[in-house]
């Protein structure tokens, strides 16, 4: 028997003979599909779909008073987004074209399987979810306003790839299906779990769970739990970490890190949403809704035979980019302030005096390790500052901006020269006009950019100044 299925509106079953009606509700029902409602009189349908929604109709042809491919015509007009089941004595292969083209779903004889009915009626049910899905999330993504701001608050952000996250995290928050976020380190892949852990409004607590490092054993353990004597030193049963996060939210984190016997263990976890301590012949099973996070790509992993296919296609139904900071340098300016005023409160310093120029220096930087790392370098500065004005050396030392050893060679870069090489001097001057734009003009900054000294930089351009004046007389 498949699992219980309750559609939010009732199935409404439509056939003049009572006896049919009877033995489809008992077939659906045994089949596991609940909230049925039954209708022997065609005229009545119409009536009840003004003041009742209907998730599936299963519709008689031949009726007295009003036939089926009459009615089917007038669902068809009015209420298009409610699928249509054709259930018929007659095996007419006109008549089921002529009802298909009208807009019916499908079309069954009466001496249809048992299964045969109930699979359709699941296959329309999940049409229905898929539209209203597709509804819900196409109204929360074309809004310009969050319904639950609050729920995104520890997340500062302007950039419009991740104010779109959180309207598709609003979008999907009802819904109990795995969501796997993807980004790099330090992007807040965390963050954004809570705040989906929070959109659901599950009364649960969010548990948290690190795979990084964990064997087989060990992530068994720790997710599932144990029966006393499962091994050597299990004096008692212990109650693993999902049963805690039971009707509230598992966060598991850098899953690309999972040995093979464990990514089974998780693909059964997340089918089933059963599981087996350690020792124990009983299943059990959870209510809790699971979230997944790596910085890893997992389509690379699975290309290498390092994480399984259909574990992966089984955590795609939502996921979740995090873009990296390098590509919302507009955020900068408000993660500075921010950063800036949490050190000084944190370190017991005054907060300090920014000089306009930082922002400058850190627009010119990637950010490899993303926030986080915006975080630490601003801490290390405040940490540092002795004078009034925040100064920009310990930002520049921890971008690796402080010498002529500052950058790596070119070529341990990865820059591709054109075929036709350019001359030292057409190299220089580019790099220089380069470095000063990134910059806005900034010297130091833009030394820093190049690996050499403010003083070096300074003379290159005398000297090229000097140069054009000879030219031009």
């Amino acid at each position: 028997m498949a699992g219980r299925e309750i559609p939010e509106f009732p199935v409404l079953l439509v056939d003049d003979e009572p006896a049919v009606l009877s033995s489809m509700a008992k077939i659906l029902k045994s089949a596991g599909i609940d909230n049925l409602h039954t209708c022997a009189d065609p005229r009545e349908v119409l009536p009840f779909l003004q003041k009742q929604e209907a998730e599936v109709i299963v519709l008689d042809i031949a009726m007295p008073h009003l036939t089926g491919d009459a009615l089917l015509k007038t669902i068809h007009e009015h209420y298009p987004h409610i699928p249509v089941i054709i259930v018929t004595a007659s095996e007419d292969i006109d008549m089921a074209v002529g009802c298909m083209k009208q807009g019916a779903f499908d079309y069954m004889v009466k001496a249809v399987e048992p299964n045969r009915l109930s699979s359709g009626i699941r296959r329309a049910m999940e049409m229905r979810r898929l539209a209203r899905r597709y509804d819900s999330l196409r109204d929360r993504l074309l809004a310009e306003n969050l319904e639950h701001p609050e729920h995104f608050s520890r997340i500062i952000t302007r950039n419009p790839r991740v104010q779109a996250i959180f309207r598709f995290i609003e979008s999907i928050a009802p819904s109990s299906e795995t969501v796997l976020i993807t980004g790099e380190t330090g992007t807040g892949k965390e963050l954004l779990a809570e705040a989906i852990h929070a959109a659901s409004g599950v009364t649960g607590p969010m548990v948290k769970v690190n795979s990084a490092g964990l064997d087989d054993n060990v992530f068994a353990d720790t997710l599932f739990g144990h029966s006393r004597g499962a091994y050597t030193g299990a004096d008692s049963d212990r109650k693993g970490l999902i049963h805690q996060a039971n009707t509230g939210t598992l966060f598991l984190d850098e899953i690309g890190d999972l040995s093979a016997a464990s990514q089974i263990k998780l693909l059964r976890l997340l089918e089933s949403r059963e599981y087996y301590p350690l020792g124990s012949d009983l299943p059990r099973s959870t209510s809790a809704r699971f979230i997944i996070a790596t910085h890893q790509s997992l389509s690379e992993l699975v290309a290498g035979g390092q994480f399984r296919r259909d574990l992966y296609f089984r955590l795609q139904t939502y996921e979740i980019r995090i873009p990296p900071l390098r590509d919302r340098k507009e955020d900068l300016p408000l993660l500075l302030d921010h950063f800036h005023s949490l050190a000084a409160e944190k370190l017991g310093k005054q907060q300090l005096s920014v000089p306009p120029e930082l922002l400058t220096l850190l627009e010119t930087y990637d950010f490899p390790g993303n926030v986080r790392e915006l975080r630490s370098i601003i801490f290390n500065a405040v940490s540092r500052q002795k004078e009034k004005m925040l100064s920009l050396q310990p930002v520049r030392e921890s971008m690796g901006y402080t010498g002529e050893n500052a950058r790596p060679a070119a070529a341990q870069q990865g820059v591709v020269f054109p075929k036709k090489l350019p001359t030292l001097k057409a190299v220089t001057e580019g790099l220089i006009e380069e470095a000063l734009s990134r910059a806005k003009g900034n010297q130091a900054i833009a030394a820093g950019l190049l690996g050499i000294t403010p003083q070096a930089l300074s003379k290159r351009l005398k000297r090229r100044r000097g140069l054009r004046g000879e030219t031009e007389e």
